[in-house]
This record gives structure tokens, C-alpha cells and sequence, in this order.
């Protein structure tokens, strides 16, 4: 639109050539619009469509100041048009390449249409209005993916323990199931802290959160995070999920999380040592269940006849 508009009533608009230079530009890029808004973004982008425009953009604006002699600060002002896309759009490899072109497509249209001098002066002008733009919208989105990737691992990790919370592992765990049905199914493991009020009203809720810290790395100590997701399911519960994990391979790898617990006692802030017992439930899919709140209820009761068996154990869910 600003291109037409300076057809009819700017510096475009001097020379029949300058008319149609802008008519055709805008065409191009009209044209453009349509064709990567229909088009597949992620597809555009894989291919460098994107920078592309930007660079396109570059050698319109300067092909049109060069067809049309204008090297007036209006006729440079186009330039910030594909540099702001780009700035806001497109990594900072991709704006310094737009950028880097822009000042050079700039430098050859003034050094060909003024004199070296003022040349000199219009581009370091200009030029540095584009640097100063296109640093600090890379470095404005730059700062924005950051907040962002931390917003998304503080809404995926639970805050204690640095494992994945429950939404996560339900997403795990809902893909898992959803997905074709693997030879050795999946498994789930459900673990949750012995006595754990009794820890609390003992030795204060500072030292139930170490215990909780304690074991959750523990897990990681066992379970390689490559081959499970580990969770923190609320309270004093934590989860491994094991895809692609027959049921007897789940409960031996139960077996060694219970063992390395039970030899990793937590040292208390006075020095002390307090022996930490777990109890742990396993269930698969589809040996004991199907869907994912079947799963659970599964690894559930499991837990719990741990529990009542005496505590301090693994127990592996009955076949219905």
C-alpha cells in the first residue's frame, strides 16, 4: 500500500518508470502474501522461504531508488520495512544476513547517485538506524523466547523436586498407550514415601521436602531419564513411567529403586542420618489394564498392598 501510494503522489510518481517500478513491486509482493498464506509455514521456513521475502524486499527498495535516482531519506526509509520483518520474524542469523544486505544494496545506490561525501554521510546515518532497529528486535524476541522456555519448564516441572509434574506424565502416559501397540507393552511405577507424616510431625516439613528432594534423585540415579519419564504426582507420590517395558523388567527396576533408597539414608541439617523406606506399586498395560485411569487404579492397588503387606516393598498388580 505505501508503495502505491508513492506511485501516485511521491518521488515514484516523477518518472513513468518510477510508476511502474512500484506497481510492479507491489504486484510481486502482493503476490508473495497470497502465496505463503496459503502455503505451509513450516514448509516456507525449512526452505528459507521467509528470508527470501526479506531479501526480496531489500532489492526492491533498492532497485526502486536506483531506477527512480531517489537516494533522499524517504526513498532509503523502504529498507526498514523488510528489516523490521525480519527483526521481528526471523532468527538473528537470518536478520544479520537482511541486514548486512540492506546496507550494502543502500551503499550502492548512494555511491552510485551522490557524491562520495555525502554518500558517506546518508549511509552511516541510515545505516546505523537499521543496526541499532534490527539489535534490538533480535534481542527483544531473543529475551521473549527465554521468558517463554522458562514459563513452559515451570508449567512442565514440579517445583520441588525438578521432576516432571502430572499433566506431563499423563501426556506421557496418554501417548504411550495411544500409540501401536508395542510387543512388550508399558509399564507404570508408582512410589510413595513410608511414614511420611510421621517425618513431617518428627523432624518438621523443611526436612519432609529434603526427603522428597533425596529420593526424587535417587530416581535419577536409577532410572536413566532417557528411558522413563519421572514424575512427582502430588503429596508425597512420585511415578516412573516405563514405555516399551515388559512387567517383570518394571518390578526389578522397582526392586533396585527400593534398594538404592533403603542404602542412601538422608543426612539431617545436625548431621544425623534418617533412613527413608518406600513403597511401590507396579502395573502394566495391557497385562492390568488398558486406558490410562485403568493404569492407574492398577499401579494404585498395587502401592497399597505393599503398604498393607508391611511396607518397605514392591508389589506388582494382579491380572484381572
Amino acid at each position: 500500500m505505501t508503495l502505491l501510494v508513492f506511485s501516485l503522489f511521491g518521488p515514484n510518481a516523477v518518472t513513468t518508470g518510477g510508476v511502474l517500478a512500484s506497481w510492479l513491486c507491489a504486484a510481486l509482493l502482493g503476490g508473495l502474501a497470497v502465496a505463503f498464506r496459503l502455503g505451509d509455514p513450516a514448509w516456507i521456513d525449512a526452505r528459507g522461504g521467509y528470508v527470501l521475502t526479506s531479501l526480496v524486499g531489500v532489492l526492491l527498495c533498492c532497485g526502486m531508488n536506483w531506477i527512480t535516482r531517489d537516494p533522499s531519506a524517504g526513498g532509503q526509509a523502504f529498507l526498514a520495512f523488510p528489516v523490521l520483518w525480519a527483526g521481528v520474524q526471523l532468527r538473528r542469523t537470518a536478520v544479520t544476513l537482511v541486514t548486512a544486505t540492506a546496507l550494502a544494496g543502500d551503499a550502492v545506490v548512494l555511491f552510485h547517485l551522490q557524491p562520495a561525501g555525502h554518500a558517506v554521510s546518508d549511509l552511516s546515518f541510515f545505516g546505523a538506524v537499521l543496526v541499532v532497529m534490527a539489535t534490538m528486535l533480535v534481542r527483544a524476541g531473543e529475551t521473549q523466547d527465554r521468558l517463554v522456555a522458562q514459563l513452559q519448564q515451570q508449567a512442565a516441572t514440579d517445583s520441588l523436586t525438578g521432576l516432571a509434574n502430572r499433566r506431563v506424565l499423563d501426556a506421557a502416559l496418554s501417548t504411550a498407550l495411544a500409540a501401536p501397540v508395542a510387543p512388550r507393552g508399558t509399564s507404570l511405577v508408582l512410589v510413595d514415601v513410608d511414614s511420611f507424616k510421621a517425618i513431617n510431625d518428627e523432624h518438621g516439613h523443611p526436612v519432609g521436602d529434603d526427603a522428597l528432594v533425596h529420593i526424587a534423585a535417587v530416581l535419577r540415579s536409577v532410572v536413566r531419564a532417557g528411558d522413563a519419564v519421572l514424575s512427582r504426582t502430588g503429596g508425597d507420590e512420585l511415578a516412573v513411567l516405563l514405555p516399551d517395558c515388559p512387567a517383570d523388567v518394571a518390578a526389578a527396576r522397582a526392586a533396585e529403586v527400593l534398594d538404592a533408597v533403603r542404602a542412601a539414608p538422608l543426612v539431617l541439617p545436625d548431621g544425623t542420618l534418617l533412613a527413608i523406606s518406600v513403597s511401590l506399586g507396579v502395573a502394566h498395560a495391557p497385562t492390568h489394564a488398558v486406558g490410562l485411569e485403568e493404569l492407574y487404579a492398577a499401579a494404585d492397588a498395587a502401592l497399597y498392598a505393599a503398604k498393607r503387606a508391611g511396607r518397605g516393598r514392591v508389589e506388582v498388580a494382579a491380572v484381572s
